[in-house]
């Protein structure tokens, strides 16, 4: 008997190990990932303004603590990357820490401010506290349209797009999905060939396309006051077919 059992544990180890020889094989014949797929990588590594330019705000403006990308909201303004990005896949996480607060993430940015503004040409992804309708009335002291909150995309300062959702020449959502003063939210931006999907927690609820520009920096607005960032990662996907009149001017 003694035998026998060790005859069959024997023959069991024999087929696990050639089982294993088998899925190293299989492993080993896989094709490994090209150096160019498509994977996020960082755009803020949680330390300092690495891979970030000041346009026009202040060293002040931008700090990191514990780390959070946090911006002052003075003077109003923005930083830029370093480079330009056509065609990619932005996820950013946001929090306002006053009611009413005001910033946003520009696409597709020229990199320095336009004539007489203080922000630049870009397509911006609306980053508005939930009070700021409230706190922002029109002329006749009522709450301003609440289309503001939750991810309004336009263009600005010259860039034109067509909404998907029109409230004249911006787009609002189909949904208010953005929380409130001291919450977190997550925005994943798609932007491809002149078109813009917005994902706000975790949902798909606005787009604008034919965007007049395809290719430029990303900027991080300063707007009044306090906002925090993180975990601010970028997916850069294959190039399409933008033309140089599509393009903003590199800033050399």
């Amino acid at each position: 008997m003694q035998k026998g059992r060790g005859e069959k544990t024997s023959q069991v180890t024999g087929v696990f190990s050639r089982m294993r020889a088998l899925c190293f094989a299989l492993f080993a014949s896989m094709p490994a990932l090209a150096e160019d797929t498509p994977v996020f990588r960082d755009l803020f590594n949680g330390k300092d303004l690495s891979g970030w330019v000041d346009v026009n705000t202040s060293k002040d403006t931008w700090t990191v603590k514990d780390g959070l990308l946090v911006c002052s909201g003075l003077p109003i303004g923005v930083i830029r990357s370093e480079r330009q990005y056509e065609n990619f896949i932005l996820h950013i996480e946001w929090r306002h820490m006053k009611p009413g607060g005001n910033s946003g993430v520009f696409l597709w940015s020229d990199a320095t401010p336009a004539p007489g503004k203080n922000l630049p040409k870009g397509l911006e992804v609306q980053m508005l506290e939930l009070q700021w309708p409230v706190l922002n009335p029109t002329k006749d002291g009522q709450p301003n349209h609440p289309g503001y909150v939750s991810g309004e995309l336009f263009g600005a300062n010259g860039l034109e797009i067509v909404p998907e959702n029109p409230r004249g020449r911006r787009s609002m959502s189909f949904e208010f999905r953005c929380k409130g003063v001291g919450e977190w939210n997550t925005y994943d931006v798609v932007a491809v060939d002149g078109v813009v999907k917005l994902s706000i927690n975790g949902k798909f609820v606005n787009g604008v396309s034919q965007s007049t520009v395809r290719k430029g920096y990303l900027c991080l607005e300063s707007e009044g006051s306090e906002v925090h960032f993180r975990n601010i990662r970028l997916l850069e996907l294959p190039p399409g077919r933008v033309t140089p009149e599509q393009t903003a001017p590199v800033l050399k």
